[in-house]
């Protein structure tokens, strides 16, 4: 292929969510493009005009931008013009272009009109599987003569356009496969316009045929898409040639498989983009995990990469035809390394929105409360795999049920012990002789005191204390909690205070 500028799209169609399957088809052309000074460009494909909607095409758009994925053409955003020299970049703009290129391939005698009704279609292919043939097309309708032609178009009679298929293989490139190779009989003559009445635009083109005019005019150079599509592949090379194409690389992305080896579906968790978004993954995480399905660094180590680390890295050279796992385990893993080092305010405005019912609005919030919001996302973010799981973790320190703390088996086993009614009856004697906020310090010396009284120690000590404060006998260290407590109660956020925890808890 002769030296051109690198051109890559992205074309999906907005009849569903964005799934892992297609972000990471995104992204990979995304960062070939930009490895490689090239273009991405974002093409819709909206031609099957049911199934696509308007919500999935803005949600799309927002998925994208979310991953942090830019596009040098393409809509800019939902139903705000395009940019780029090579539009309509939505294909049910295109319509006049294919139906151009159409009547272009009939007047070239590489494409003839089909008549062919459906129940014919359907017994051909009766008699091919009784006779443990091949089921393709017959070609019958390829040898008409001009009269037939003409008096079939001239009583109406609904026809589809096919391609006519050369007698000989059909052969490309897969820059991750190697050369394919198919038998024209396996291709047959491929229908281009499905069947309608009147004029040869009357037709509605087929994803085949339209997809590879759009590349063509784009001027694609590689098409990095899933292995889903290979079998597409040999009637699109078939098309590029009839029309004297210069014929781009291909690079067909590995099956993305669950972790019982099955595709990737709804059934293994979530598959959207939108709700990896809404369960408080950060973009950078899955970016960097999205990359990880089916290429790999080339120490062969490395896991963790920024997106500008990833342009630097990657190459169609690594890609694996392999099926790759989707492991939530080591997403997760990776969104914990990435919540671990993001700017705490960014975390704490990511997390806000996940506390409507414990929180006010936060344009609505004072400083003060600001600033222990993000010291209450810094205690407990390090610790969950994603974010909507931070009101769980945090839910005890707005208030628990003392009567179900209790009734939890482990805490009951902890507090059915004779010393755990000693200790929470000095610490609520404690509590009530201390006056004004308490104070680390304070605690400190209330657990001194309290192990000197009744020779208590250690969990028996502090395992009871802890379930009378927090509903649970395990959690972050007292010295980071109690103030987050005392100050959170202080604020008027509604936060029991130590105080009034100890007070109900040993009054159950």
């Amino acid at each position: 292929m002769e030296s051109r500028k690198i051109r890559v799209r992205f074309a999906p169609s907005p009849t569903g969510l964005l799934h892992v399957g297609n972000a990471r088809t995104a992204l990979y052309n995304w960062l070939f493009a930009r490895r490689m000074g090239g273009d991405f460009l974002l093409r819709i494909e909206d031609t099957d005009q049911e199934r696509s909607e308007s919500r999935y095409e803005k949600q799309l758009i927002e998925d994208l931008r979310w991953l942090g994925l830019d596009w040098d053409e393409g809509p800019n955003e939902f139903d705000a013009g395009e940019k780029g020299a090579y539009g309509p970049y939505r294909q049910s703009k295109r319509l006049e272009i294919y139906a151009e290129h159409t009547e272009r391939l009939l007047a070239e005698d590489k494409a003839y009109r089909c008549f062919c009704t459906a129940a014919e279609l359907e017994e051909e292919r009766r008699q091919d599987i009784a006779a443990h043939r091949p089921q393709v097309y017959s070609g019958k309708c390829r040898i008409l003569s001009k009269p037939s032609i003409h008096h079939n178009l001239a009583t109406g009679k609904p026809y589809a356009v096919r391609l006519k298929i050369e007698d000989r293989p059909i052969r490309f490139h897969d820059m991750v496969r190697g050369t394919l190779e198919f038998a024209p009989e396996t291709v047959s003559d491929p229908i281009l316009v499905r069947s309608a009445a009147g004029g040869a635009s009357a037709g509605v083109p087929v994803y085949n045929y339209v997809v590879t005019v759009d590349d063509a005019l784009m001027k694609i150079t590689h098409v990095i898409r899933g292995d889903d599509h290979i079998s597409n592949t040999p009637k699109q090379v078939a098309i590029y040639e009839a029309f004297g194409w210069a014929v781009p690389e291909f690079a067909h992305l590995s099956t993305i498989l669950g972790a019982d080896r099955e595709r990737l579906s709804k059934r293994h968790g979530a598959t959207s983009i939108s709700s990896f978004h809404e369960m408080g993954y950060l973009p950078e995480a899955m970016v960097n995990y999205l990359a990880l399905l089916g290429w790999g660094a080339e120490d062969g180590k490395t896991e963790t990469f920024t997106p500008g680390a990833l342009i630097q890295a990657f190459s169609l050279d690594r890609v694996t035809p392999s099926p790759a796992i989707f492991d939530f385990e080591k997403l997760n893993w990776l969104n914990r390394h990435y919540i671990k080092q993001v700017d705490p305010a960014r975390l704490t405005a990511l997390a806000w929105d996940y506390f409507k019912e414990q929180m006010p609005e936060k344009e609505e919030a004072s400083e003060a409360v600001q600033v222990w919001f993000l010291h209450l996302i810094e205690l407990f973010a390090p610790s969950v795999n994603h974010l909507d799981l931070l009101t769980a973790k945090a839910a005890f320190i707005f208030g628990f049920d003392p009567e179900i703390a209790r009734a939890d088996p482990e805490n009951a086993a902890i507090l059915a012990v004779d010393s755990a009614r000693v200790v929470l009856t000095e610490l609520a004697d404690h509590v009530r002789a201390h006056t004004g906020a308490v104070l680390p310090a304070d605690f400190s010396k209330w657990m001194s005191e309290i192990k000197a009284a009744t020779g208590v120690k250690g969990k028996e000590l502090f395992h009871p204390v802890r379930i009378a404060i927090t509903g649970s006998h395990s959690g972050p260290e007292f010295d980071k909690l109690i103030p987050l407590i005392e100050q959170g109660a202080a604020l008027n956020i509604d936060v029991p205070g130590i105080r009034e925890r100890v007070e109900r808890f040993v009054g159950v």
